[in-house]
């Protein structure tokens, strides 16, 4: 089990940074502060998927063909996505002795982060029925926690308080991507 860790108080712009990433300033609402950083996890996939268009757009005037538009939008938003995953753990660990506890309630990057995963395995949709979908399936993995899910959360530092979300993140998104498969056949 995770234990408390001795609260230290903010002393640089690094560590207000950490706190607003790590936080989202949805993690210090009352309520189910993860439901709140998987909604944000939502909006941010949501601003994505309107942003999409314009930079393939702007990709075709500088001649690329479309496939070749859609090809450098998919390495962009992978390598975005695993830059984000990193500035996360890191924040994260910074947090760890700011927020006074391993893994805190007003952490909820990580639910942002596994809930961009969950979407990660399926094309860019405003599918309405594809976002609830896929934001159910993640907080689902997210509370059930199986296997390794569970077991990763007891990482150390950053890693712990990611790790686990980003596992559940994977499940969500593989039985996202199955479904919208489904789907499309019938």
């Amino acid at each position: 089990m995770k234990r408390p860790v001795e609260k230290r108080q903010i002393e640089s712009w690094k560590d207000r940074a950490s706190l607003a990433i790590t936080t989202f300033g949805v993690g210090y609402l009352p309520g189910p502060t993860g439901t709140y950083g998987s909604a944000v996890g939502v909006a941010i996939y949501i601003v994505l998927v309107l942003l999409e268009p314009k930079f393939a757009a702007h990709l075709r005037t500088d001649g690329f063909s479309a496939a070749s538009a859609n090809s450098i939008l998919f390495i962009l938003n992978t390598v975005v996505l695993i830059g984000f995953c990193l500035l996360g753990i890191a924040a994260s660990t910074r947090a760890i002795d700011l927020l006074g506890d391993e893994d805190a309630s007003e952490a909820v990057v990580d639910e942002v982060m596994g809930q961009l995963v969950t979407f990660a395995f399926v094309p860019f949709t405003l599918s309405w029925p594809t976002l609830l979908a896929g934001f159910l399936l993640f907080r689902l993995f997210d509370i059930w926690k199986p296997y390794p899910v569970n077991d990763l959360q007891y990482l150390k530092g950053g890693l712990g308080i990611c790790a686990d979300d980003l596992v559940a993140g994977v499940y969500a998104g593989l039985c996202l991507a199955i479904s919208s498969y489904i789907a499309a056949i019938f």
